[in-house]
């Protein structure tokens, strides 16, 4: 794990790529979608929020190519479903270039013992099987791009490790450990996989995990989303294999 500071802006560091990004309604979702259409990128919005993602469509549009709109809800979506998507993009876009995981699930600091097994089942789901039934589905895809980009976004995991995390915690640290072992697998291939852990961000699931958050720290999503594109453009070659902590 490295840490460094905030990157400066690449203009045009995405320029002619297809980059998917789940979570794309959410906090950090919504604002590297944006930087990544402002970078040049044709972004495909991923999220379970139609209304939310329209917002978001609309934002991009004005910042770069015309983006496309997948609503998908993580929580019910099977394999069968993400193999329709990877095959949508095959067809109407021809390439992708770059994956950005955003999608989060947390409902609340809660004992293990007194969790709910469907809210537990719900965390591990969302947070850790669904991204990779995700990037499972467009490995083929993302294979024939000569400079692919897989990225998943986890939580700090000295604070997720601690009491009350429940799922969500395990299935942060179960992403973390993904990012090498997956990253070692695909190093003969074109497809190069990272982790970005960035600071505390304001954020609705910061939210419901500190009620009354005053921590001087917190930034804004958008203070993160270069470190996205980063990420995602060749210069995240740097940082392959890792899981990238970004401080303000």
């Amino acid at each position: 794990m490295s840490l460094i500071g905030l990157p400066t802006r690449e203009t045009g560091a995405l320029q002619g790529r297809v980059v998917l990004v789940s979570g794309a309604q959410g906090g950090l979702g919504s604002a590297a979608a944006q930087a990544c259409a402002s970078a040049g990128a044709t972004v495909v919005l991923l999220g379970r929020k139609p209304a939310k993602l329209n917002r978001i469509y609309d934002a991009c549009a004005k910042l770069g190519p015309e983006p496309l709109l997948y609503p998908l809800d993580l929580e019910g979506a099977a394999p069968d479903d993400y193999a329709e998507l990877a095959d949508r993009l095959q067809r109407e876009l021809g390439r992708l270039d770059g994956l950005l995981h955003c999608a989060a699930e947390f409902r609340g600091l809660t004992p293990l013992e007194h969790t709910d097994p469907a809210n537990f089942a719900r965390a591990v789901h969302v947070n850790l099987t669904a991204p990779w039934w995700l990037s499972q589905a467009c490995l083929p895809l993302l294979k024939q791009s000569s400079d692919a980009a897989l990225v998943f976004t986890v939580d700090d995991m000295s604070r997720v490790g601690q009491a009350y995390w429940g799922g969500y915690g395990l299935a942060q640290h179960g992403l973390a450990a993904m990012v090498g072992m997956l990253d070692a697998e695909l190093a003969n291939s074109s497809v190069r996989v990272s982790a970005l852990q960035p600071g505390p961000m304001r954020t609705s699931l910061r939210a419901r995990a500190y009620a009354d958050d005053k921590d001087p720290e917190a930034r804004d999503p958008a203070d993160y989303a270069q470190a996205c594109v980063t990420l995602l453009s060749p210069a995240g070659q740097s940082q392959r294999g890792q899981v990238w902590s970004v401080r303000a």
